[in-house]
């Protein structure tokens, strides 16, 4: 038996099992490794990518700064910028809440809990009819909540104005409730939209097993469909809280009188009064800032789950 050619232009193997590196051959990753090419050796790119996050975290930081700064100055100045307080005090809060701030505030918390949950049951119902079955006009119906998302709410603001002060059929008046607010609010076309898309891609074998074992629509939905569809639906809780909570123009025309406003309305009206100060108006602003910052912070894993898992579908 001749013994094996070795190539002297190739390496030999090294004697190991398949699949396991050596000690040598192990590469320890950098500590600041990201998708960004972090590294931790100092130079020219590492200072640029440094110098780029601090701007950029200026940028987003500093109004947030400003504003928080500004609630607890007893006299903010509007014409410099001051990112920490000075003769700190409470008295905003407590003119604020004279104003009637926590009134608006339990409005829209009430508004936005309410249109948050109708709107996340009418979108999962329709996203699943458009995702998981086929029937004439199931474009025309994606195309038609497509361009709600095209209009922009002024050029609805009249017509819905008339609808909510008498509602066809029922001939209701809507306006001074609270669902004069959550019904417009019950259907978002980019959730809809983002909903069909990712139920699309659950696999049809799923499906067809369970209708094997007798599974009905609802059930199908809500044990099967829903728990795999959790990271978007984490997506759609933030974005649509949100949403709802910086609506102004839609509360604006449902109201009746000033105590049907929500803070975003009432933090307008703050600002016109001449009798209240800067500091008010800005300590308004981190009452109705704080709820969406709960919401986020709460839900934002959810939300990054749900935007990787929509990047790598497909």
């Amino acid at each position: 038996m001749s013994a094996p050619v070795i190539d002297p232009a190739r390496p030999a193997a090294p004697d190991t099992p398949a699949g396991r590196t050596t000690p040598a051959q192990r590469t320890t990753p950098a500590r600041f490794d990201t998708a960004l090419g972090w590294n931790d050796r100092p130079g020219l790119a590492w200072g640029l990518r440094i110098l780029l996050c601090v701007i950029a975290l200026a940028i987003f930081a500093a109004p947030f700064l400003t504003i928080f700064s500004g609630a607890f100055t007893t006299h903010p100045s509007g014409s410099s910028l001051s990112f920490l307080p000075h003769d700190t005090t409470l008295s905003n809060f407590k003119v604020a809440g004279a104003q009637g701030m926590w009134d608006y505030l339990g409005n829209s918390l009430v508004i936005a809990g309410g249109g948050l949950l109708l709107q996340l049951v009418v979108c999962t119902l329709a996203a699943y009819a458009l995702a998981r079955h086929r029937f004439r006009g199931q474009a025309l119906i994606m195309m038609l909540f497509m361009m709600t998302l095209m209009l922009p709410e002024e050029v609805i603001a009249i017509p819905l104005s008339l609808v909510l002060g008498d509602v066809p059929v029922v001939h209701a008046d809507l306006k001074g409730t609270v669902w004069g607010v959550i019904l417009p609010l019950g259907a978002w076309g980019f959730s809809v939209m983002m909903l069909t898309e990712f139920m699309r891609e659950i696999p049809d074998e799923i499906e067809e097993a369970a209708r094997l074992d007798g599974v009905g629509e609802l059930r199908m939905l809500w044990q099967i469909i829903l728990p795999l569809c959790r990271p978007a639906l984490g997506v759609a809780g933030v974005l649509g809280f949100i949403m709802i909570w910086d609506q102004y123009l839609l509360p604006l025309i449902a109201a009746k009188d000033p105590t049907d406003y929500t803070v975003t309305v009432a933090l307008a009206t703050l600002r016109t009064d001449p009798v209240v100060g800067s500091g008010v108006v800005l300590a308004g602003a981190v009452i109705a800032l704080i709820p969406s910052l709960i919401v986020y912070l709460l839900l934002q894993r959810s939300l990054v789950s749900g935007i990787a898992a929509g990047a790598t579908k497909g």
